[in-house]
């Protein structure tokens, strides 16, 4: 290698000496030495002062863990395997996926010894990945409820490879949160704090780290891009959108300000593929901490219920109804037995204001009632019949959803297909366009959102559908390529509205 060097170091300067020598010949001989401008100095642009990433970095990575879940499933079928749903026998004969899983099994049940007899495997214990970051010195651990969703036995490996065994102290999930606490702890951990200040803006630094694709710890960096961001997963939606790259894996990890504050917790992104495109989704710090507060007190978040089915205001609704200006709540029905029905509360009221402050949506209004303790008295401002009027009513304890099967598929009633998972009953349009909505659940996923007995589904996913197995299909592909909502396009008496209902996450 040194003589290598050597040898460059010579011929460089060697070409250099003769073209010295070229050069004064050319000035003595009059002819203009042009050639001298190849030497200049190359271009420098002075570094920006601006402070790096690495002491951030350094600093909260020991805090930032990966979480490893196993989860107990149905025993396997004939092929060996059981991946939480039908086995590879269930699709066609001329499906290309069921050459894939009977290949793939018969490689995996010849793994090991040759020696030994083959044996089929009892039970596949499935493995999911995501990360987490500790939030106290006593070994606390904020993670998504769609990490830890299903799990049995839970395992926090550490930045330095140390797997330390957890268990589940509490899971939310209408806003995707959950709180592990490590088993036997006999050390002091290193931790983080979320922001209490609510400072960030559009355009900060911010740094993402997590476990994406189970690689280990990894750090991106990227700038907030928006906030309050609504993505159709609920009705608490408030998310901070970053464009630093976050990937499957990501899911519960930290992202992190410059001074090492989580300012939100990552749970979502979007992306066609699948991978990262540049927009994720964070739970903002705000939310996350009192969340999480929560459950580490009672294990679960317990939520006001005021029970109303509601949309937005348009500005000709508004107008229509004699509003100033389009804010508030349109009720479009109370839910029977619901603590509205009992304070009087009417198809048509318009909810202006909650104990005297103004709501501005229909999310902003579902906020300020969840913040209400059950059993609590709260003053509705309500807008009828061109007045304003305040009517009290005692607020009730919202329900915890039903557990989110991950489409089984339609199941045959009286009144149509049912499709568990958002509380829909559907049947075939008379003219074979769309399915016509014959009953919706009134705890769903759907009813929340307002769609209602009549409602025509055209499409999910901008794809037509016409029979409850369509509609099936299009959700298991939006929930395989990641996504947390499925678009629904609904028709009405000649009026076309969007629906986004969530799709379970494995």
């Amino acid at each position: 290698m040194k003589k290598f060097k050597y040898r460059v170091s010579r011929n460089g300067l060697l070409t250099t000496t003769a073209v010295l020598g070229l050069t004064a010949a050319m000035m003595a001989s009059g002819i203009p030495a042009r050639v001298q401008s190849a030497y200049a100095d190359a271009v420098r642009v002075q570094a920006p002062q601006e402070p790096g990433f690495a002491d951030v970095v350094e600093a909260v990575s020991p805090a930032v863990v990966s979480v490893r879940v196993r989860s107990d499933v149905k025993p396997v079928s004939s092929d060996g395997f059981n991946f939480g749903g039908p086995s590879f026998e269930d699709l066609p004969e001329d499906h290309p996926m069921r050459r894939f899983f009977r290949d793939f099994g018969d490689r995996f049940s010849q793994r090991g010894d040759q020696d030994q007899p083959q044996q089929r495997r009892p039970n596949v214990r499935p493995v999911s990945q995501g990360s987490g970051f500790f939030i106290s010195d006593d070994g606390l651990v904020v993670t998504n409820n769609h990490v830890v969703d299903n799990g049995s036995e839970f395992t926090v490996i550490m930045h330095d490879g140390t797997e330390l065994e957890a268990e589940l102290i509490g899971k939310d999930y209408r806003t995707d949160l959950a709180v592990l606490k490590i088993i036997d702890a006999d050390r002091k951990f290193t931790y983080v704090d979320f922001d209490q200040d609510d400072k960030t803006r559009i355009g900060d630094w911010v740094v993402a780290v997590g476990n994406p694709f189970g690689l280990g710890g990894t750090v991106t960096a990227g700038i907030v891009s928006a906030r309050g961001r609504d993505i159709g997963s609920g009705p608490y939606d408030d998310f901070i959108q970053v464009d630093a790259a976050v990937n499957r894996g990501n899911s519960g990890g930290p992202t992190f300000n410059l001074e090492g504050e989580v300012i939100g917790v990552n749970t979502a992104i979007f992306s066609p593929s699948g991978g990262n495109v540049g927009i994720a989704f964070a739970i903002p710090a705000s939310l996350a901490d009192e969340v999480v507060q929560d459950l580490i007190k009672d294990g679960s978040v317990e939520r006001g219920w005021l029970g109303v089915q509601i949309q937005p205001l348009t500005e000709d609704i508004a107008e229509s109804l004699g509003l100033s200006e389009a804010k508030g709540a349109l009720v479009t029905e109370p839910q029977d037995g619901s603590p509205a029905i009992e304070a009087g509360v009417k198809s048509g009221d318009v909810v202006t204001a909650v104990d005297g402050e103004l709501v501005d949506s229909p999310r902003d209004l579902a906020r300020k009632i969840a913040a209400i303790d059950p059993g609590k008295d709260a003053e509705l401002t309500i807008w009828r019949d061109g007045d304003s009027r305040t009517v009290s009513v005692e607020i009730g304890t919202l329900a915890e959803p039903r557990k989110e099967a991950a489409v089984d598929g339609p199941k045959k009633t009286s009144d149509g297909d049912y499709l568990e998972e958002f509380g829909l009953t559907v049947m075939p349009a008379d003219d074979g366009h769309g399915l016509l909505i014959t009953k919706v659940e009134p705890d769903s996923a759907a009813a929340e959102r307002g769609m209602r007995e009549g409602d025509m589904i055209v499409a999910v996913n901008n794809t037509d559908v016409r029979t409850a197995k369509e509609l099936s299909q299009a959700v298991e592909e939006a929930a395989e390529a990641g996504r947390k909502a499925v678009l629904f396009q609904l028709s009405n008496q000649d009026s076309s509205r969007f629906v986004a209902l969530p799709v379970a996450t494995g």
